[in-house]
């Protein structure tokens, strides 16, 4: 990882609320191919790209990766945690920086949520969408992951429960990061004690725990918003791609859930080997390899 070329700055997208992001030039020595935005989840930061940020702007590709309002270095705001204001917030980083072509957007987890929010509501500004690991809000998935997977899924539910979760889990946050790792990653030695540490600092931070919580504290808003927009425009025509792990318990649901949001034909859906929940650290290569594989057929055509 060459952190000498990724410049690490901040943009306030509404007033008292800046968001921080990596900016990786391409590495490339032809022309630029065009811009990468990736979004990371919880509990994790723009840290879990770590070892892919370089490959995609080896590949030519200029390569921003924000932390979402709440996260890591960013703002921790009072409010705004639907996934359409954070979307929004990338568009007005997008703004910032003068970046006025469509960029490939690729989400994980709740970052995969806030993609295809992006997607939806500002189609102009994304040529492609790469999202997965998440039960969308708004699908039959995510009301699945509530009820009938409830135990699987506790968070969901617990990280709505007002104080109480935040008063359980402070001064806790390593046990309780822990146990995300621990319990859905298939290639175990992916997460280092030294990432984790990482984590723990970021979320230890005052306001991070509970902007966590207020991300999963929207998701009904979320799913109304969803339902909403599907039903006055229909499903998403952008060409989109579900990354999931081969090993991860979303995969048997993943091409349901497309099913219920993008069209038919415009999406497919790849099972990444060796990986469960954490793909982009659990199986980097094989993460960066087909995206860049859809990329290009998105922007090139098929072979």
């Amino acid at each position: 990882m060459d952190y000498k070329t990724w410049r690490h700055r901040t943009v306030e997208v509404e007033p008292s609320v800046r968001i921080a992001y990596i900016d990786c030039p391409s590495k490339s020595r032809g022309p630029q191919r065009g811009v990468l935005l990736l979004i990371h989840g919880f509990p994790q930061t723009s840290y879990q790209f770590r070892h892919v940020i370089d490959p995609f702007a080896r590949a030519g590709y200029r390569v921003l990766v924000p932390d979402y309002r709440g996260a890591g270095a960013s703002s921790k705001p009072a409010s705004g945690f639907t996934k359409s204001v954070m979307a929004r917030d990338f568009v007005r980083l997008l703004n910032a920086l003068e970046i006025n072509e469509p960029v490939h957007v690729i989400g994980h987890d709740i970052g995969g949520m806030i993609a295809f929010a992006m997607a939806a509501k500002h189609p102009s500004r994304v040529a492609s969408v790469n999202w997965g690991e998440c039960p969308l809000p708004g699908t039959s998935v995510h009301e699945e992951d509530r009820t009938t997977h409830a135990v699987q899924q506790f968070h969901f539910i617990f990280h709505c429960v007002p104080d109480l979760a935040l008063a359980l889990v402070a001064g806790r946050e390593r046990i309780y990061l822990s146990h995300f790792f621990q319990k859905i990653a298939h290639n175990t030695a992916a997460i280092r004690d030294e990432d984790l540490d990482h984590y723990v600092r970021c979320y230890e931070q005052p306001g991070a725990m509970r902007c966590a919580f207020e991300t999963y504290r929207a998701f009904e808003q979320d799913a109304k918003e969803c339902q909403e927009w599907i039903s006055s425009y229909g499903k998403l025509s952008l060409p989109a791609l579900c990354l999931t792990g081969a090993r991860s318990r979303h995969l048997p649901d993943a091409d349901k859930m497309f099913s219920e949001v993008h069209q038919r034909g415009t999406y497919e859906v790849i099972a990444v080997p060796d990986a469960a929940h954490y793909i982009a650290e659990e199986n980097p290569e094989s993460f960066v390899h087909e995206s860049l594989r859809f990329i290009e057929r998105v922007t090139v055509g098929p072979k």
